[in-house]
């Protein structure tokens, strides 16, 4: 039998960062009017996120490339997860960025700092040589309309049905994909989703939370699977 592996995934706007920077950035260079409304549409279901991203870009006009980038670099990461980033790589743990986000901010906080190693998929924004933003979905599924990229299929392809897969989210774009994984670190929406929806999860605030139930689940002689994350798992498995 294959060695069961633990597999983490993480979202990364407003939880590896401080804030979301994908919302930041419309806010900054879009009518926060427009942008106020759709986002509350999508959050309360009335278009996917797909349409989201396209509606934020048509919203923000034409955007000078240098201050979009001197924006970017503003933003901060918590700085306890470059602790925990270290903690995995310690103990042989890979973590797996899945970001309803862009590459355009990932790569330039990743520099910044200095996780260049990082494994990531994201959605890609790119500024257009009029100034206008936008959006491509490289991993984009008509079947999971919260996010654009779309996690759960990346979970799917990352694990096997023996590992024990975490998830660590914060927000709307994680709703469906944390519940194909068998522990579940939520805060904010993701929290109140999971709540809501009578899903077991962890609560934290930070990466030393997580760190340290992370310590604890290792130690324990058999992890104990989530049963409805094994079905949907092994539902997916079986319709590849």
């Amino acid at each position: 039998m294959k060695k069961r592996e633990i597999k983490i995934f993480v979202d990364f706007d407003g939880t590896i960062t401080l804030q979301d920077i994908g919302e930041a950035i419309f806010n900054k260079f879009g009518d926060a009017q427009r942008v106020d409304k759709i986002i509350t549409n999508l959050l309360e279901d009335r278009i996917s996120s797909k349409q989201c991203w396209d509606e934020l870009c048509d919203c923000a006009g034409a955007v000078n490339p240098d201050e979009l980038v001197d924006f970017v670099n503003t933003m901060e990461i918590d700085q306890s997860f470059i602790s925990f980033n270290e903690f995995c790589s310690e103990n042989n743990l890979e973590i797996i960025v899945l970001s309803d986000g862009f590459d355009f901010y990932i790569d330039k906080m990743f520099v910044k700092y200095k996780l260049e190693g990082l494994k990531y998929y994201s959605n890609n924004l790119k500024v257009e040589v009029n100034g206008r933003l936008s959006a491509g979905y490289p991993h984009y599924d008509a079947d999971s309309p919260t996010s654009a990229n779309c996690k759960r299929n990346h979970i799917i392809n990352h694990s096997s049905d023996e590992d024990y897969t975490v998830y660590i989210g914060d927000g709307n774009s994680d709703k469906e994909a944390a519940q194909y994984c068998d522990f579940i670190f939520a805060k904010k929406d993701l929290a109140r989703f999971c709540s809501m929806e009578r899903i077991s999860f962890y609560p934290f605030n930070d990466f030393n939370d997580v760190q340290n139930k992370l310590v604890e689940l290792m130690n324990k002689k058999n992890l104990r699977k989530r049963h409805q994350a094994q079905l949907k798992r092994r539902s997916a498995y079986l319709a590849e």
